[in-house]
């Protein structure tokens, strides 16, 4: 997905009913989960990603600094986030618990 033309969130934008449910994508452009929440607030807050698994059975949430994720949307309106971890990456780190 080429993300060159997709507008990027102003910080008003970046609030909860807007980010939580957003396509992740990784560092090989690929799918590499969604958003499911965001702990805390500013620029110290914790972006939890369910990454694998099939239609959120299975998944494992993984939380990280949601300053690695950059959000957009694209030219239907989607949000959508870019962040340089792979898949693999994020499927290698701890669960996230609540």
């Amino acid at each position: 997905m080429d993300h060159t033309n997709h507008v990027r969130l102003t910080a008003a934008e970046l609030t909860l009913d807007v980010l939580e449910g957003a396509t992740i994508y990784g560092a090989d452009d690929h799918k590499v989960g969604t958003l499911d929440h965001v702990h805390g607030a500013g620029s110290g807050s914790t972006a939890v990603i369910d990454v694998g698994g099939f239609l959120g059975i299975g998944a494992k949430p993984v939380g990280v600094p949601l300053t690695d994720l950059e959000f957009m949307r694209d030219e239907d309106g989607d949000v959508h986030a870019v962040t340089t971890w792979t898949k693999d990456q994020l499927k290698e780190m701890p669960e996230h618990h609540h």
